[in-house]
């Protein structure tokens, strides 16, 4: 290839990757009002428009699944917990493997012992004969002591 003939092929890659276009227009992200403030009291309120990147339905939708995935990720965890205890031939495993049915002794006994204290709640008392109801109070009182007193009263 010539020198000119290596000119013109240089210039045309040079036109055609390093072309001279209209840029490409973006839009303002933010606004500025360059309107004159007055000199006395307030400003004027400023139309701004609202303009949601995301609708509020798929953000609820995206904090309820970030919720879930925790939830999930904690079970998981939980679950991974148990079945390495489970995996040793341990103490540990022993213990986790009779974890369930200690839980479920443990809530037959708290249910048993609220059936037997609500049965044993309902009282009937019958009672037969005269009631003698006397409020007479003789004034018997003592009082002994000086720093720590003691006082007795005497009601019959």
């Amino acid at each position: 290839m010539s020198d000119s003939e290596a000119a013109v092929e240089a210039k045309r890659i040079l036109d055609a990757n390093f072309r001279a276009e209209q840029p490409v227009r973006h839009f303002p992200t933010s606004f500025r009002d360059d309107t004159e403030l007055p000199a006395y009291g307030d400003t004027p309120p400023v139309k701004q428009d609202d303009r949601r990147i995301v609708p509020a339905w798929a953000a609820g939708i995206a904090v309820a699944s970030v919720g879930v995935g925790a939830g999930i990720t904690g079970i998981g965890c939980g679950a991974w917990l148990v079945l390495q205890g489970l995996a040793s031939i341990t103490l540990n495993s022993v213990l986790m493997v009779t974890l369930p049915f200690a839980g479920l002794a443990m809530a037959a006994t708290a249910i048993g012992g609220a059936i037997s204290r609500a049965r044993s709640a309902v009282t009937k008392n019958i009672y037969e004969g005269p009631v003698t109801n006397r409020t007479e109070i003789h004034n018997n009182s003592s009082t002994r002591g000086m720093f720590f007193a003691r006082t007795r009263n005497d009601i019959r």
